[in-house]
């Protein structure tokens, strides 16, 4: 399906990155996986096998991201890398909401502004931003956050927009909770506030969804693979939920 095309995943070195990165080799593609921790994104690209590429890179630092663009033309860009943490709004300090915008915001902006000459030169090209649910709603104590997520689904459309009779789609994955260690550590963030046993706190995450449950990594990677799939070539500016139905816009 991705035969001959090079994908470059950023925040690649575990979660939804490290699915998507394997399930993109699993059907073809030249892998390259970007995050900050060397160890990480080490320890996927040998799991992958001999043709991936293990790269370390800050995407907040634009001078990091052409460096590593410089090097690397890819096919499909997955824009992953990000963070997130909670506070309330009046103790959302400056750093805070910089580090939000810098990381899940400007990092998508750098990255796809690094890859896109190469993908317009060749006609095809295919960019995929991990965004979230929280960038089509609110909810209490992650105004950083979702307004990063925000920024990216504009992002995503404006972008879409721009380059839709060039080959090229740009697109934006919508998850709920998912199965990973950030979902993980927002449980332990729930027991430490609420004294809730991190049993209850990871039931009331499943009950966020209709289906009571999480969403996987692997369900994000298969809706990636279409997306980068020229069977998913008639899908752009889009933001696609795969939440269990818990957000219906």
């Amino acid at each position: 399906m991705l035969t001959g095309k090079t994908a470059l995943i950023t925040g690649g070195g575990r979660g939804i990155g490290r699915a998507i990165a394997l399930t993109f080799a699993q059907h073809g593609a030249r892998v390259a996986v970007a995050a900050r921790t060397r160890e990480q994104v080490e320890t996927v690209a040998q799991e992958i096998g001999d043709n991936a590429v293990a790269l370390v890179c800050d995407v907040a630092n634009p001078d990091q991201v052409a460096e590593i663009l410089a090097n690397i033309k890819p096919d499909i860009l997955v824009n992953n890398a990000g963070i997130a943490e909670s506070a309330t709004f009046l103790t959302t300090t400056d750093e805070l909401w910089h580090r939000h915008l810098a990381i899940n915001l400007s990092g998508t902006f750098y990255c796809s502004r690094a890859a896109l000459p190469a993908m317009l030169e060749r006609g095809w090209g295919r960019i995929i931003n991990i965004a979230s649910i929280a960038a089509k709603t609110g909810a209490p104590y992650i105004a950083a956050y979702a307004a990063s997520k925000h920024g990216v689904l504009g992002l995503t459309r404006s972008l879409a927009m721009e380059v839709a009779a060039r080959g090229i789609t740009v697109n934006a994955i919508c998850p709920g909770y998912v199965d990973t260690e950030m979902t993980s550590r927002g449980v332990e963030k729930i027991t430490a506030k609420t004294g809730r046993s991190a049993e209850e706190a990871l039931e009331a995450l499943k009950k966020m969804s209709p289906q009571n449950r999480l969403t996987t990594p692997e369900e994000v990677a298969a809706l990636a693979l279409l997306l980068a799939s020229d069977e998913g070539r008639g899908i752009n500016g889009q933001g696609i939920n795969i939440d269990g139905g818990s957000v219906l816009i």
